[in-house]
């Protein structure tokens, strides 16, 4: 799964979360060690977390069908 980073890196001081893709510092330096069903659940968090930053909603990403190269 490709890493959510959209390549706006700053981490907000308050909330200790990246503007850009709403994670923190732990969750952006263990993204590769993730199993893809803990990277699925993360971007389902990161989601709600800007959902909570922004006042937009989304619905749950799901599984993608392609197998992993």
């Amino acid at each position: 799964m490709p890493s959510p980073c959209i390549s706006v890196c700053q981490i907000d001081p308050v909330t200790g979360n990246c503007a850009g893709c709403y994670r923190t510092r732990d969750e952006i330096a263990s993204w590769q060690r993730l199993s893809p069903e803990d990277q699925l659940a993360l971007i389902n968090v990161l989601q709600e977390r800007k959902a909570e930053r922004t006042g937009r909603r989304r619905r749950p990403t799901r599984p993608t069908r392609r197998k992993a190269s």
